[in-house]
């Protein structure tokens, strides 16, 4: 299995936000999950990728229990994170932020390069603005350099967080490309996402969120047809 997690629990301060999570991801999956603002996605991914720590249960990565690992030792482990709000180094180039970007996994020069020609090429935006200031790029030009800051960690496992929102329509198509795309190089991806039909039509199977617990959960296709999950969860 290449993540689960066991009835987690987590809280900011008094406020309890994650009320017994559990789900799986097997390699080569791309897992969506859906919900409501406020339904504890982002906080779901934060605790995934050591950013905030539960207050009970565990988390599995590659069958190994990392809990109360740092988020740079979870990085390491090839486990990356793609936050809401992209968070890039604007007043860095383009450069920079994807040299960051691999700087946990300390790769030999050979593999960084090997990598950054990937990315390059799933991305060819990205090449022609190498020496632009980070924080200059369009919004889904910023959105293609998180992706990339992050997969130059080299990750088994890909967090995405809203990484369609605001976004014109033709780049979010391109977004959701690259992330089949990805798969296909046998990256398994956790995604939160607002465009739920989008999520669902690239996605193997999906989970959704209601205040901290799984309301429901199934193969993305199964979701797509099932009206009742659409009337109650997903808004159709």
């Amino acid at each position: 299995m290449m993540l689960r997690v066991n009835d987690l629990h987590a809280a900011y301060g008094d406020i309890g936000v994650l009320k017994g999570i559990s789900l799986e991801i097997s390699p080569g999956e791309i897992v969506c999950l859906l919900g409501a603002n406020g339904a504890g996605k982002s906080t779901l991914l934060k605790v995934i990728s050591g950013v905030l720590h539960p207050s009970r249960g565990n988390v599995l990565f590659q069958d190994q229990e990392i809990t109360r690992y740092s988020a740079h030792q979870i990085v390491r482990m090839g486990l990356s994170h793609v936050p809401e709000g992209r968070q890039i180094f604007s007043r860095l180039t383009v450069m920079q932020n994807l040299i960051l970007g691999g700087y946990p996994r300390k790769s030999k020069k050979s593999e960084a390069q090997e990598f950054f020609e990937f990315i390059s090429n799933l991305f060819p935006i990205l090449r022609e603005r190498l020496k632009q200031k980070a924080g200059t790029l369009s919004g889904g030009e910023q959105q293609m350099l998180a992706i990339s800051r992050s997969l130059m960690s080299r990750p088994n496992l890909l967090l995405l967080d809203e990484p369609s929102l605001g976004l014109a329509p033709l780049v979010v198509e391109e977004i959701f490309r690259v992330i089949k795309d990805l798969r296909s190089r046998g990256i398994s991806i956790l995604l939160v996402e607002q465009n739920v039909m989008g999520a669902l039509n690239i996605a193997d199977r999906g989970y959704i969120m209601e205040i901290g617990k799984v309301a429901a959960h199934g193969k993305a296709a199964d979701m797509r047809g099932d009206n009742e999950v659409r009337r109650r969860y997903l808004g159709k």
